[in-house]
């Protein structure tokens, strides 16, 4: 059995998975294919469809016109093991997107993603309540989250 995300974007969908891929390591796009029959989006050929994968995730993407755009029932969750991983690609996504506080932000697609450090998943589960607190706390007030400060939150 095998576990694919599927992707609805408007339109621009090749330039979007080709970005995504070379923002990611370990991602390829697969193949790129067009309905071949009229369907409620278009007449034939005019809906495109692509296989890929960002890191180990499977994924298909979409272009078929509007129906529901993007919102933040589902993201792309990144855990990054360096603050240099998580700003490369922190400002490569803003880019003609949004952010949002807590490592959230949307790309110029309208797609959510969550940047995140890998370390902020082992503070989150120390066993001091008080640990996490603080922790929680420090991020609470984040845009862009910085490990240094998340650190420093645990410390006291």
């Amino acid at each position: 059995m095998k576990v694919t995300q599927h992707l609805w974007f408007e339109k621009d969908m090749e330039a979007a998975v080709r970005f995504y891929t070379s923002l990611i390591p370990g991602s390829k796009l697969g193949a790129l294919s067009a309905v071949m029959a009229d369907n409620p989006s278009g007449p034939a050929g005019s809906v495109r469809i692509a296989e890929f994968t960002l890191g180990d995730q499977n994924y298909m993407a979409i272009e078929a016109g509007p129906l529901d755009p993007f919102n933040h029932s589902f993201s792309i969750m990144v855990d990054c093991d360096t603050q240099a991983e998580l700003d490369r690609l922190w400002d490569a996504l803003k880019e003609g997107g949004a952010v949002e506080q807590c490592g959230w932000l949307r790309d110029r697609w309208g797609l959510c993603w969550q940047i995140a450090p890998t370390r902020l998943r082992e503070l989150m589960n120390d066993p001091d309540p008080a640990k996490v607190r603080r922790v929680t706390e420090a991020m609470m007030q984040m845009v862009k989250l910085d490990i240094a400060p998340l650190e420093a939150a645990v410390r006291g």
